[in-house]
Parts: C-alpha cells; sequence; structure tokens
C-alpha cells in the first residue's frame, strides 16, 4: 500500500470516528480492509453511544436482578412485575447533543425514541417524564430560548402522540451552559403475556421495515452523541432527526393491532443507527445471520448511498421480524393505518451481515464483530477541586440576619421553585390515569380497572456529584425512592442516565467512576434493582469545559392500594407536624450555599443506607396504616423549605418549635438526608412517634398546622421565621415566569 492511499484511508476511519487501534481490530477481525459500507457499519455500532465503549465493563457493579424483575438490561426497556399477570416496562434515554443544536426537535424527537423503546416490548405507553438541565435562566438570549425550544418540543410530540407528560425536573446551573441534558423517560402498561423481545429467529423469516419513510435526517447520530459538543456545524445539524408525531400515534395503533396477532417473532425500535442497530441487535441475541437490500427500503429522498440507507434515523420507524408467509397480513394491518410494511430482507443461518444493493452484496461482515465493541478501562484520578471543596467550613459563611427573607429567596430559585411554566405547557390529564399530577413529590398514575397504581420519579443532583461523586449519586438514588414513598409507592427499579463529560480524562473517568459505584450500593441497600438506562459522554465544550458529573434516575413505584396514595399539602388544622429524621449541622453541596452565598463547596451531607432503607420501610409503613394526613420528604433548601411546600399547597400556615443547638441557618437550610416531614390527627400522633422509636429512628412533633396562613419557626428561646403563607407562595409560585417572561 503507498504512503498517500495509507494516509488518505487514515483520514477516512478517523472521521468517522474510529482510532486507529480500531481499525487494526476490525480488519482483524474481518481479514481484510472494510469497504465503505463496512467502514460506516463499524463507525456507528463501535461509537459510544452503541457499544458503550467506556461503560459496559462498569455495568458489572450494578444490581439488575430481584423478584419482581421481568426483564432485566439488553432490551429496549426493563419490565418489572406488579402482580396480577401485569408488568409495566420503562427506560430512560438522552438527547442532549440534538437538542443542544436543534433545541425543539432534539428533543421532540428524544420523546418519540424513547415511547417506541417501550412500544417494542409490547407495551401501550402511558406516561412520559423528563429531565433536564440548562445554564442559569437568568441569562439572556441563547439559554432561555434553548429552554423554551426544548420545553416546546416536549410539549408538543407528547401532547400530539397522547402520551401524558407527568412529571421529571428541571434544574439550572451554569454548568450545563454549553450543553443541556435532554433525558426523556417513558413507562408501558401490558400483560406478561404480551411481552415482545427484540430477537430474529427463524431462519427465512422476514425483517420488515414499518412506520415512517426513510431519509438523510439523523445521519450519523449515534458518532454524533459519541463525540465533544463542537460549536454548531452544518454536518452536526445533518445528525438531527425529524419528528413526526402524528405518524407516531398511529405507528403505535398499528404496531399493537399486529402484536395482537402471531405474526411477529421479533421487535425493535429504530433508534441510534437505525436499520443498522435495530436488525444487528436482533441477530446477535439470536445467534443468527441477516440479509438487508437497501433497495427495497421506502425512502423519500432520491441517491440515498447503502450506508446512508442503513445508518439514517428517520424517526417513527420499527423492524419487524415475521413469521415466514405472514408478511401479506401485517402489510394489510399497516396499510389499513396509512403506514408503509414493506420486507427489506430475511433472517440467515450463516451469522454474517450482509447489506446487498439491487440483490448485489455492497458490505458483509460477521454479526458478532459488530457487536464486539471494544470496551476501555481508563485510569481514573480524582479532581483537583475535591481537595479546596472538602475543605469548607460552615465558620466561612456568615449567618445571614433575616432569615424570612432567605427563604423567600430559596423558594424563588430556579431549581426550587415551582415549575408550573413549564408542565402547564404538557397534557398530563390525557388517557386519564394521573392522580398526582406534575409539581408533587411523585407522579402517581392508577392502572385501570384494579385498585392499585404506580409511582414514576426523576431525579438528578449534579452539584452533589461534582462535590463527591460516589455519595451523591447515592443520594440521588435514596431521594428518588424518598420521593416513592412519601407517595405511598413501594420502590420497585430503577433506570439510570448517566450524563458526563470526556471519559478519556482521567478526572472525569472517575466520577463515571464512582458515580456508578454509588448509584450501585445505594441500589443494593433499597433493593432498587437496576434494569436499563443510557449512557450519554462527551458532554462538554471548548468555552464550557465539561457538565457537573449528572446521572439521572428514572424510579418506579407499586401503590398496592388506591386508599395509600399520599401527598405532601397539609391538609387539617390542628393537625401535628412530625419530623422523623435527624438533622445535622450540614452546610456543604446545599442549594442555600449556592443561592445565597454563590458557594458551590463543602462535602455532601452525611448518608447512612442501613437506617435509609429502616426510615423508608416505616413511612410506607404508617402510610398503609392510614395514620398519615400528609408526608414530604425533605430535599432541597432543607426543612424551612419543605414546610413552606407543603403549607402552599395546602394554603394553611404552621407553628414550630425546635430544641437543637445548632446554628440557624443549617437547622432551616441545611439538607441532613433521611428526613421526613408528616401531618397527622391527634389520635395518630403518639402512634406514629412510638413506631419510629421501635425501628430505632429519630421522630419529634415540632408543631401544628394553624388556619392563619403563617410559619412561624422557634427553635430554643428564638424566633427565626414569621412569615405569611402568600408571601412565601408569590416567590414560590411566580419567581420562574418572571424568569422566562423577562425581555432577553
Amino acid at each position: 500500500m503507498s504512503e498517500k492511499k495509507a494516509g488518505m484511508e487514515e483520514k477516512i476511519w478517523r472521521k468517522a470516528g474510529l482510532t486507529d487501534s480500531e481499525y487494526e481490530l476490525l480488519t482483524k477481525h474481518m481479514g481484510r480492509e472494510p469497504n465503505t459500507v463496512e467502514l460506516a457499519l463499524y463507525a456507528q455500532m463501535w461509537s459510544e453511544h452503541c457499544g458503550y465503549t467506556h461503560t459496559r465493563p462498569l455495568f458489572e457493579h450494578f444490581l439488575t436482578t430481584g423478584p419482581r424483575i421481568v426483564q432485566g438490561p439488553g432490551e429496549n426497556a426493563g419490565i418489572v412485575d406488579i402482580d396480577d399477570d401485569e408488568v409495566i416496562t420503562f427506560k430512560l434515554e438522552s438527547h442532549n447533543h440534538p437538542s443542544a443544536i436543534a433545541p425543539f426537535q432534539g428533543a421532540a424527537t428524544g420523546v418519540g425514541g424513547i415511547i417506541r423503546d417501550i412500544l417494542a416490548m409490547g407495551a401501550y405507553p402511558i406516561a412520559s417524564l423528563n429531565s433536564l438541565h440548562f445554564g442559569h435562566p437568568g441569562e439572556k438570549g441563547h439559554t432561555r430560548w434553548l429552554i423554551s425550544e426544548v420545553i416546546r418540543g416536549i410539549g408538543e410530540y407528547g401532547n400530539c402522540v397522547g402520551v401524558p407528560t407527568v412529571g421529571g425536573e428541571v434544574r439550572f446551573s451554569n454548568a450545563y451552559k454549553g450543553n443541556p441534558l435532554v433525558n426523556a423517560m417513558c413507562v408501558g402498561f401490558m400483560k406478561k403475556s404480551q411481552i415482545k423481545k427484540a430477537i430474529a429467529t427463524g431462519v427465512g423469516n422476514s425483517l420488515m421495515i414499518v412506520g415512517n419513510l426513510t431519509g438523510r435526517d439523523g445521519m450519523g447520530g449515534a458518532s454524533f452523541a459519541s463525540k465533544d459538543l463542537e460549536e454548531e456545524n452544518d454536518e452536526d445539524r445533518g445528525a438531527i432527526q425529524v419528528g413526526d408525531p402524528f405518524m407516531e400515534k398511529l405507528l403505535i395503533e398499528a404496531c399493537l393491532e399486529v402484536f395482537e396477532k402471531d405474526y411477529v417473532v421479533g421487535v425493535q425500535d429504530m433508534g441510534a443507527a437505525g436499520i443498522l442497530s435495530s436488525s444487528v441487535e436482533t441477530a446477535s441475541k439470536a445467534g443468527n445471520g441477516v440479509e438487508i437490500d437497501v433497495a427495497l427500503v421506502p425512502k423519500r429522498e432520491e441517491a440515498m448511498r447503502p450506508e446512508e440507507v442503513m445508518i439514517s434515523e428517520s424517526q417513527e420507524r420499527m423492524l419487524l421480524i415475521v413469521k415466514k408467509g405472514m408478511e401479506d397480513k401485517v402489510n394489510k394491518i399497516f396499510h389499513k393505518w396509512d403506514l408503509h410494511a414493506v420486507v427489506i430482507g430475511h433472517v440467515t443461518d450463516d451469522g454474517l451481515y450482509r447489506v446487498l444493493e439491487d440483490g448485489v452484496t455492497v458490505g458483509e461482515v460477521p454479526v458478532w464483530s459488530l457487536m464486539d465493541a471494544p470496551t476501555y478501562i481508563l485510569d481514573a484520578v480524582e479532581p483537583p477541586h475535591l481537595k479546596e471543596t472538602r475543605a469548607f467550613k460552615n465558620k466561612q459563611v456568615a449567618q445571614p440576619s433575616d432569615l424570612n427573607e432567605v427563604l423567600v429567596k430559596l423558594l424563588g430559585a430556579p431549581d426550587i421553585c415551582s415549575k408550573e411554566w413549564v408542565y402547564r405547557q404538557y397534557d398530563h390529564r390525557v388517557q386519564m390515569n394521573t392522580i398526582v399530577k406534575p409539581g408533587s413529590d411523585a407522579a402517581i398514575l392508577r392502572i385501570k380497572g384494579r385498585d392499585k397504581g404506580i409511582g414514576i420519579t426523576m431525579d438528578s443532583n449534579g452539584r452533589y456529584c461534582y462535590l463527591n461523586p460516589r455519595r451523591g449519586a447515592q443520594s440521588i438514588v435514596a431521594e428518588s425512592a424518598r420521593n416513592q414513598v412519601v407517595s405511598g409507592a413501594e420502590p420497585i427499579a430503577i433506570t439510570d442516565g448517566l450524563n458526563f463529560g470526556n471519559p478519556e480524562k482521567p478526572e472525569v473517568y472517575y466520577q463515571l467512576e464512582q458515580s456508578i459505584i454509588g448509584i450501585s450500593e445505594a441500589c443494593r441497600a433499597l433493593d432498587t434493582p437496576v434494569i436499563g438506562g443510557n449512557a450519554s459522554l462527551y458532554n462538554q465544550t471548548p468555552e464550557f469545559g465539561a457538565i457537573y458529573p449528572t446521572p439521572i434516575i428514572g424510579m418506579t413505584g407499586l401503590v398496592k392500594s388506591l386508599d395509600h396514595v399520599m401527598t405532601m399539602e397539609f391538609k387539617g388544622e390542628g393537625d401535628f407536624i412530625i419530623l422523623i429524621g435527624e438533622t445535622k449541622e450540614e452546610l456543604g453541596a446545599s442549594e442555600y450555599l449556592d443561592v445565597i452565598h454563590d458557594l458551590v463547596s463543602g462535602e455532601v451531607p452525611e448518608l447512612d443506607l442501613e437506617l435509609e432503607r429502616k426510615a423508608q420501610d416505616y413511612i410506607l409503613d404508617i402510610i398503609r396504616q392510614g395514620l398519615v394526613n400528609s408526608a414530604h420528604d425533605l430535599g432541597d433548601g432543607g426543612m424551612a423549605v419543605a414546610l413552606a411546600e407543603s403549607c402552599i399547597a395546602g394554603e394553611l400556615g404552621a407553628n414550630i418549635s425546635l430544641d437543637l443547638d445548632i446554628r440557624s441557618d443549617a437547622l432551616l437550610f441545611g439538607e441532613s438526608q433521611t428526613r421526613f416531614m408528616l401531618s397527622a390527627d391527634e389520635s395518630a400522633t403518639d402512634k406514629i412517634v412510638e413506631l419510629a422509636s421501635q425501628k430505632g429512628l429519630e421522630a419529634a412533633v415540632i408543631g401544628r398546622v394553624t388556619k392563619s396562613k403563617q410559619i412561624i419557626i422557634h427553635n430554643l428561646d428564638a424566633k427565626l421565621i414569621d412569615i405569611l403563607v402568600e408571601d412565601c407562595k408569590t416567590s414560590f409560585t411566580t419567581s420562574f415566569d418572571k424568569l422566562m417572561k423577562t425581555d432577553s
């Protein structure tokens, strides 16, 4: 080979996203050098987005099995048993880079993609959630535009497709200014007998592409998501998909109708890398090969090259593995819904992935080699900033003289204040199953025709993980489970979204590894296995650097009776207010330090996972016994913020008397873990405290709910807070609207 030719080929494979060593490995697998089509196949399947090259070795830490786990990692979505021969399936996916370049379509197609993951399991999608992270909304111009367009994309797609958006979170920090995070979660429901798998069994069975036409939108999306986000260019914009929610609705109905028949042996969503990844994954699971003719694929653009057809990420498409002889019956159903259903290939027994164009072979590689992406275990180095942040002492910050003002400011802080501006753009009522709407600790959905429901949450805390990746990740899992139990749901399982910077940097790899270990430890302690998820790495830009390490936890829980559904608002004048858990003098990593003192520093609050499990079991037990009138966990902003939220939601006041010898700001706004605020009738209060004592938990009656619509907090002999609920409500409910409506 000439030097000129070698240099040209090197440029081609590097441009495709492959390293020199990866190129050498694939030529070894093939026994020769790849042509252009074959190179494109490897570049997509060996990308981080498809091959999980940096995260797969770390997944061994996860607990993935349990009594309720029907399907763990390895399918389009995990499945958990909710009794009565019924199951739910759920998954979380990211669409970060597309949303940074084209926020409306990036967010919209993120919703569409995760819905199809659920559909591919054979389930009807019943709920969507999202976890969004942006730069500070006070930043004029681009940041507010991103927020508005992402929210609009989620709302328009979800509302049109008819899947309710029932919850999630929106968080802000300039750590995300250059690279926003858009993670979507979907939940589906079905009978156990309706479960489908992504497997290409049966030699001679047909591969049918159903749904939309194939175009050039989304070209190279998998590799685009597997590199640092550089400044916008035309090539990146070509990696953005375009969604059609009305076609997605037709696709859902048509697929579910076909699934009722005995025509289909395997199903796969066409997501990242399109036809390529969906067909490779189904063939690999069956130990078979496949043959696909790109000339048979219905297209909306002319002169598409074979590799373009194979890796296109055009939306609203599914791959069905159809029993031989049943193709016309499948086509008839899809034609009724005005959708394409076309045979593009068949299952073979030779273990090869063969691409044809008009019957002529243009690419042929072993299926196993496409699935055997190289993995990397890298050196992990503790980030230098941790030495400084861990040295923080509470005495470094002065206590504010006006604690009322601090409370009002925290209630209006972007991470804490009401996000009604966001969720009023979402239809959470469609399908008529939402019992607890957005804005509470967890969304609760009823299961039609049953006296039971499910709890759904999405939680994260990038600041915690920046300051202590391992403990921060543990805290997120614990927080998500707390949100479940205070809503009356038993935590079942999680799906995770791992959002990090460039893992090839030792400090980022440390954050990734430690966060995964932390998630694993918390899931084992709380018995919430990981049944699937997503890894989104390379979230950084040249100008702003890497994002905070941001693992996102999507959790589901089982409400065994709808009588157990609980909410945070105070409900009765005169009810006793009970604090469960120990309040420590901890200010590190808090929203208070960030908002009031402009400090992201200190240690993440201590977390005893064994105690956490005891406390959560206890809370769920007393709710099921009917002893509790309201329940709320203490999270961002600490005790005072949680108290104010319960007062605002219930339109009632509270009079609190504490007896703790710690500094006032830590008492009110510190974020000590494993704490809950309950309200109960006088007749139930003694039993609540007694049962807590039996479990080894701290429990104290700290005050009563009042009609006065005033929040008063005493500690020892000092009055710390004396404020009208209306003043708290004004800050809480109007702050985000004001930020978003300010002229940019």
